[in-house]
């Protein structure tokens, strides 16, 4: 394959599949409350958060892990402050201690918190101001969860970087990635190359599946598929994906390795291939080369909807796992495409409306429409072209889905947002 792919292909991993600890959305308002905690030198005596609907969307329902079950905008950027270390980016709460909890509660109602709607135009949005006193410091962070692009205090410039309001700005090129040359690159890649990040990304996903099957958390989805509809391999990869959600969505302290910037993906473009690759008794490195599979294709169908919108990210994971699952029975590109394409004509339009025990089940239908999209094809069916936005070609049908979620569906994220956040 050509050089300049294969080392692209490489790098969108090593950006894509990083670990974190909670929803990614408050762990990264965390991040930003505990950089400007740091640069201001000490605790704040008020603290000011602006963030984009998406970012309220996703932070209002969740549990913030490390907290005591605390949620909420104000809970995340307390945590972030009070104990957070900004060095450790996405696990900033990594760190947090029971003791800490108290701290956490005690800061959240000694401290003033002001909470405004930033709308300009930029969907993944950050702004957290700390005072004490006459000092003040200030960090934004845009595009995707680590991106700081301003960090000033009292007023002087730290740092300022080219705001990136569409894309991903410092990151790889994603126009790179298409079915083709991802197939390509699982069937050839050096295992070496890429075995170690797979490999933490299995490890991570795995054991808070187990966590979420193990214990009470939210809705107990993957509990419940389980009990309902027994240990079959196709329920079964369905139950585990969701209970990694369950556990995650819930205040579970444990890691994940992240996909498009979101522990749900990264779960379900993982948790399903691991369970079929046992299934299937298929090699290290044949599980391997399927996951990597399933992760860029979740990238490449989420690159044409964006980091956060009113589509359900886990759609595009679920088609990525489904195309894994293929690519695991041995199906070559044409299986892998029309795997995509089925799972998309199934499960497209699926809204986001926030971060919240419900993700499990939402996970659970997307993992079902990808295994459902390949078993269809392996059973010689499909869905053509014409079929409502599917065209024929599945990179065709892929940007109508980006230009769907991106596009089509504006108006209702602002919907969905103006719902979500009317009482807030």
């Amino acid at each position: 394959m050509d050089a300049r792919i294969y080392k692209g292909y490489i790098d969108i991993l090593n950006e894509e599949l990083l670990p974190a600890m909670g929803c990614t959305e408050p762990i990264s308002l965390a991040y930003a409350a505990a950089l400007a905690r740091l640069v201001l030198g000490r605790l704040p005596e008020s603290v000011e958060i602006s963030v984009s609907g998406n970012i309220l969307k996703n932070v209002k329902s969740v549990i913030v892990p490390n907290t005591g079950g605390l949620k909420g905008v104000c809970a995340a950027a307390a945590a972030g402050i009070a104990a957070g270390k900004a060095d450790k980016k996405l696990q900033v709460l990594s760190e947090v201690t029971e003791d800490d909890f108290v701290k956490i509660k005690q800061y959240l109602d000694s401290a003033s918190f002001k909470v405004t709607h930033a709308q300009n135009g930029c969907v993944f949005d950050i702004g957290v101001k700390v005072s004490n006193g006459d000092d003040n410091a200030f960090v934004r962070i845009e595009g995707y969860h680590t991106n700081v692009v301003e960090i000033t205090k009292n007023g002087e410039s730290i740092l300022h970087n080219s705001r990136t309001y569409i894309g991903d700005g410092k990151l790889t090129d994603r126009s790179i990635l298409n079915v083709r040359d991802i197939v390509e690159f699982a069937d050839t890649v050096n295992v070496n190359d890429i075995e170690e990040i797979i490999s933490r990304q299995i490890e991570y996903n795995t054991a808070i599946a187990e966590e979420g099957l193990k214990n009470d958390y939210g809705a107990n989805l993957g509990k419940v598929l389980l009990s309902a509809f027994g240990d079959g391999v196709h329920n079964r990869a369905k139950a585990t994906a969701a209970a990694g959600s369950d556990a995650r969505m819930n205040g579970c302290s444990l890691p994940v390795v992240i996909v498009s910037g979101s522990g749900n993906q990264g779960m379900t473009a993982s948790l399903p291939v691991v369970v079929y690759a046992k299934h299937l008794n298929a090699s290290r490195e044949k599980t391997i080369r399927a996951v990597a599979l399933s992760d860029l294709i979740t990238v490449h169908l989420k690159t044409g909807i964006g980091r956060l919108s009113a589509y359900c990210g886990a759609v595009s994971a679920g088609a990525g796992a489904g195309a894994a699952v293929s690519y695991l029975y041995g199906g070559g590109y044409e299986d892998i495409a029309h795997t995509i394409v089925n799972a998309l004509a199934i499960d497209s339009g699926l809204i986001c409306d926030g971060a919240k025990s419900s993700c499990a089940a939402k996970i659970a239908s997307a993992v079902d429409a990808g295994l459902t999209g390949m078993e269809m094809y392996r059973r010689g069916n499909q869905f053509y072209g014409g079929d409502g936005i599917l065209e024929s070609g599945v990179e065709n049908t892929i940007e109508n889905v980006g230009d769907l979620a991106r596009i089509g569906m504006r108006e209702t994220d602002e919907e969905i947002i103006r719902l979500m956040i009317k009482n807030i």
